[in-house]
Order: structure tokens, then C-alpha cells, then sequence
């Protein structure tokens, strides 16, 4: 049985664990349509906190043996996903986990076993598209090595993250992929390193974190998009949205000035608009933008989900993305190749990323004993419609 488990702390959304391997659900449609919706298994745990809502009589393997009529080791080996179970058997076991509301205690079985098949993972959130594709990328690698991933959110606050990564580690977690908080130390990440624990950073770095990591060339896709403006004819060209703390953006803006200087052409602040990653972030930058007497006549954005933000409010204003202004986004979400007009953007390979984190994390579960290692992906540059330049405004 594959499972996806979501840990949240008090006050957002329940604790989820479903037998399917690829199923990805907003916190927000977990809050709303949880009990109406999901035919599924689902354990509530708020984090941290004392409510739980849980069948008032504990079910055991025993009893789900019962039910199916068969053995306790033959509804184990089903648990276990054993090839030497026949599927209609296989079938009638989950059937009567289903209906009895079977929980497996995992970290009761972790420390029996003294080896743990869960990982954890810790995000801002999955709202946004690019953490989804992160994260289908690494539970489609984990999955194949049976791990079950433990998912957590930040929503980018430090005291947030402390508390997950308490709680995973409380939950026996094999290895933890972390995406990190703006500004996160590194004592506790080398700390639990220390403790034996594999750390793998995914997308943003933590400078003296001595663990692995993985992401892309971020100084490299800031520059290919900022030089693909240049060659389309343009001098005034904006960086917006993300903020400098963030490594990734810091990156970006490297490439960006790089490209700009090698152009001879000017850095000017004021075409420098920092916003969240949001589709509202891209709103508000653009509202700035548009205040300038000297606007811009292309922009570079921190991401695609700020880019679609950009050309809403673009439209809005009576201007037209692509034609009027020209829009390059970064990561190649899903959204970018259907968004009207179709997003010109960098790709940086997100679930390629997701799968490289997974695999690195497993080796070291493994006991890869290996100096900490980078994986930097080579992003490219996706030509779509956003940037057919006609002129001025």
C-alpha cells in the first residue's frame, strides 16, 4: 500500500494518508472536502496539538485478518507489499482496511524493525505549482524504493519549520528533503546530520548546511532569459518578484545583471520590484512598475506563478502581454504551456530536481558515506508566445 502523509501543526489541516501514490491535494481542499470526498483511509492528527478524530475502538491487523479471512501474516505480507500475495487476495485485504478504518502504526513498527521506511519532506506550501511538481517527482523515486513520504509546510516561517522538523524526527523519519525558510540556520540541520539523520536541501541553499543538495543553475537561467530579451531588441528590462533573501533569487539576479552588463547596458534599481512568489506578488509589482514615467519594455520574473500574476494585471491595465510587453517566467510549471499567452520560460526541470533529491537521500539512507554533495541541474530556455515584442506602448 503506497501512502502519502501530510503532518501539519495546530490550526491547519489534518493528517492524511491514502492509498494512492500520486495523489497531491491543496491544504486548502483538504480543509473543505476531506471527510465528503476521499473514499480513501484517513487518520486526523493536528500536530502538536491534543484533538484527533480516530474510530473510538482501535482496530488491529488481527482484526482486518479476521475480516478478510485470512491469516495475520498474510494481511502483513499485504501491508508489506509482498510479490508472493495473489492479487484478489491483496484486493480483499485493502478492501477490509478500507472498511474497518485500519491505521498502520508506522513508527511502532519502525522501532521494532529499527529501520525506518518513511522520509520526510518539508515545503513553503503546495499551493504553489512548483512544490507540487517537486513533489510528485520525489514520492514517484521514493516509491520505488518503498518509502513512504512524510509531508510538511512551512508557509515560510522559521518557528513552523523547528516544529516540523521536530516532529518528523519524533516520527522516526529516515532522511528529511528540506526546502528551506529565507534565513534558516544551519546548526539544527548539521545537527541532525550529527545525529545520522541524511539532510538533502532542494532549491534553496543554507551556506554552511554540510549536507547534500540539489537544484538548479539559477545564475545560468537569469542569465539566458535576460540575454533572449536582449536579442529581441530590448535595453529596459525589469527583474520582479521573490525576495534577496532567498539563494535562488540572489542566483537569478546574478545571471540577470551579468547579462545586462555584458550588453552595456545599465542596472537601474528602479526596474528591481521584490514581491512574494504569488500570483498576487506579481499583481502588486506590476502596479510599481506601471507608476514608473520610464516603464519597462520586457521583464524577467522570479517564477511562472509571479509571471502569470504579471500578465493579469498587465491585461487589466489595457496592455498586452506579449505583444505589448514582453513576460519570462522560471521553472516551466504545467500552467505556463496553456496560459493565454503561452509563457516563455526557463524550465528548471522541477521533478527531475524532486527525483535527483529522492535518489541522493536513499544512498545516504544506505549508507553512502560520501562528502556532501551538489547536483546542479542545467536549466533551458522554453520559447513560447510572451515575448513577441511589436513596440512601445
Amino acid at each position: 500500500m503506497h501512502e502519502l502523509v501530510l503532518l501539519t501543526l495546530p490550526n491547519q489541516a489534518a493528517s492524511l494518508t491514502v492509498n494512492s501514490p500520486y495523489l497531491i491535494l491543496s491544504l486548502v481542499l483538504i480543509r473543505l472536502t476531506l471527510l465528503a470526498h476521499l473514499p480513501f483511509m484517513v487518520n486526523f492528527v493536528v500536530l502538536g496539538g491534543h484533538m484527533k478524530l480516530e474510530k473510538k475502538t482501535h482496530i488491529t491487523l488481527q482484526d482486518v485478518a479476521k475480516h478478510a479471512g485470512v491469516s495475520r501474516a498474510t494481511a502483513s505480507l499485504v501491508l508489506r507489499g509482498s510479490k508472493h500475495i495473489t492479487e484478489a487476495t491483496r484486493e480483499k485485504v485493502l478492501a477490509s482496511m478500507q472498511q474497518l478504518g485500519y491505521v498502520y502504526d508506522r513508527v511502532a513498527a519502525n522501532l521494532r524493525s529499527k529501520v525506518s521506511t518513511t522520509v520526510g519532506l518539508i515545503i513553503m506550501e503546495l499551493a504553489n505549482p512548483f512544490y507540487s511538481e517537486l513533489l510528485v517527482g520525489i514520492h514517484q523515486e521514493l516509491d520505488k524504493f518503498g518509502q513512504t513520504v512524510i509531508l510538511g509546510t512551512t508557509f515560510d516561517s522559521q518557528s513552523i519549520q523547528e516544529r516540523l522538523l521536530s516532529t518528523m524526527l519524533e516520527h522516526r523519519v529516515g532522511g528529511i528533503i528540506l526546502s528551506a525558510v529565507p534565513g534558516s540556520p544551519s546548526a539544527p540541520i548539521n545537527r541532525i546530520e550529527q545525529l545520522g539523520i541524511p539532510v538533502v536541501l532542494v532549491g534553496r541553499r543554507l551556506p554552511e548546511a554540510n549536507c547534500d543538495y540539489v537544484g538548479v543553475d539559477n545564475v545560468l537561467g537569469g542569465q539566458i532569459a535576460v540575454d533572449y530579451l536582449v536579442q529581441k531588441g530590448h535595453r529596459r528590462i525589469a527583474l520582479v518578484g521573490g525576495f534577496s533573501q532567498l539563494s535562488s533569487w540572489q542566483g537569478r539576479k546574478q545571471g540577470y545583471d551579468h547579462a545586462l552588463l555584458q550588453a552595456g547596458l545599465t542596472i537601474d534599481p528602479s526596474l528591481i520590484i521584490e514581491s512574494p512568489a504569488t500570483r498576487q506578488g506579481g499583481i502588486e509589482a506590476i502596479e510599481k512598475l506601471l507608476l514608473l514615467p520610464d516603464r519597462p519594455t520586457a521583464i524577467f520574473c522570479y517564477n511562472d506563478t509571479i509571471a502569470i500574476g504579471a500578465m493579469m494585471k498587465l491585461k487589466d491595465a489595457g496592455i498586452n502581454p506579449g505583444q505589448d510587453m514582453a513576460i519570462v517566467g522560471f521553472d516551466d510549471i504545467p500552467e505556463a504551456a496553456i496560459i493565454s499567452p503561452k509563457l516563455t520560460t526557463v524550465s528548471s526541470f522541477t521533478r527531475m530536481m524532486g527525483a535527483h533529491a529522492a535518489r541522493l537521500l536513499y544512498s545516504r539512507i544506505e549508507g553512502s558515506a560520501l562528502e556532501p554533495t551538489s547536483v546542479i541541474l542545467k536549466p533551458q530556455l522554453i520559447v513560447r508566445d510572451s515575448c513577441s515584442f511589436t513596440g512601445k506602448y
